[in-house]
């Protein structure tokens, strides 16, 4: 890709995954793309407020490496002990405050470098607020930023302009609709949600792990939901390998850099063109052959409710295939994992043997 598009950079939240976002903007730099806005949830909101701020990639970097959990949790034992079922989180907000304002200072939104909207969620209404459109700009960063990190339970909520609020992700991890209210442009949304995989013994790791899983498994639930019937403008979805990775991880933060790093690069390596001449839809695409184990295969179904395009009954009742050829965007795979017997494989077809309409 050697042109530089206007588009717009969504971020999603994912904990302390989110710290893949800082290899995005280093990727993107090189390929001298610059985002003309960046929408982003949670941690999401975080990073992207620090590039914001003009703050240059190698300083964000450093300051990734150097956080800490202390830096960001810190249980909020007198409130536990005095108000227990009361308390209004598990952790205070002193660490993630000092944190975002080391960051972000005291600027309102007019006074960063690069357009920025945060999204958050109202407690009181379930309205989705988006910080730094028209009309609710003029307030500081740092309270938008805290108030889209505030996970229920975990962190406190922030009253903003009246509206007590808390982690977009609630209504929208990867604010995709977010962005189409900030501008009309092609996007390129980071999905650091990594709820695919398996992950073993969960159950005996403790709240903040099951909390945690439960979390992914509805946030990335959501995303597909809301990309599902996407058609305008092109979305380029980028899901950096963290499936693996805990959202309360401070122990693998060079890997995080790398794999965003690493996933924006392969993900614009695989458009055919430009930014601002790809079809509508979620990018990039593969073209792919789709085979059901019949042996593996029990028939129940889930592959029909979910891509019934894809797969039919056959006179056993069990899963066929009967248009084995697709185009598969990045939320086929879905397909694949929601298998409950893993009897579904698609094998990606290089060079591709018929052309896309």
């Amino acid at each position: 890709m050697s042109s530089h598009p206007q588009f717009s950079l969504v971020l999603s939240g994912g904990g302390l995954k989110g710290l893949a976002h800082v290899g995005v903007f280093r990727a993107l730099g090189e390929r001298g793309l610059v985002p003309s806005v960046v929408v982003g949830t949670s941690i999401g909101a975080l990073i992207a407020a620090a590039w914001a701020t003009g703050m240059p990639i190698e300083e964000m970097e450093d300051r990734a490496l150097r956080v800490q959990r202390k830096d960001v949790f810190r249980v909020a034992h007198l409130d536990m002990a005095l108000r227990r079922m009361l308390a209004p989180a598990v952790y205070r907000r002193e660490p993630l405050d000092h944190l975002i304002a080391s960051l972000v200072g005291d600027r309102t939104f007019p006074d960063l470098a690069h357009r920025l909207v945060v999204n958050t969620a109202d407690l009181t209404t379930g309205q989705q607020m988006l910080w730094g459109l028209p009309g609710f700009d003029n307030v500081r960063v740092s309270d938008a930023v805290f108030a889209s990190c505030a996970l229920p339970g975990i962190l406190p909520p922030r009253i903003i302009q009246g509206h007590t609020c808390m982690d977009g992700a609630v209504v929208e991890n990867l604010p995709v609709r977010a962005a189409l209210a900030a501008q009309a442009a092609p996007i390129i949304a980071v999905d650091v949600g990594g709820a695919g995989g398996e992950r073993v013994g969960i159950e005996r790791k403790g709240f903040a792990a099951v909390y945690s899983r439960g979390l992914e498994i509805v946030m990335a639930e959501m995303i597909a939901e809301n990309l599902r019937e996407w058609s305008t403008p092109p979305v380029v979805l980028v899901r950096p390998n963290v499936d693996r990775v805990s959202m309360f991880a401070f122990n693998r933060t060079p890997y995080l850099i790398a794999e965003g790093y690493r996933a924006t690069h392969a993900a614009l390596d695989a458009l055919p063109d430009r930014l601002d001449t790809l079809p509508p839809g979620l990018h990039p695409q593969r073209e792919v052959e789709i085979t059901v184990d019949r042996e593996r295969c029990v028939g129940c179904g889930v592959c029909i409710s979910r891509s019934p395009q894809v797969f039919k009954w056959d006179d056993e009742r069990k899963a066929k295939v009967y248009n084995p050829l697709q185009w598969w965007s990045p939320l086929g795979d879905g397909t694949i994992e929601a298998c409950p017997t893993q009897a579904i494989t698609a094998a990606q077809l290089w060079p591709p043997i018929r052309t896309h309409d």
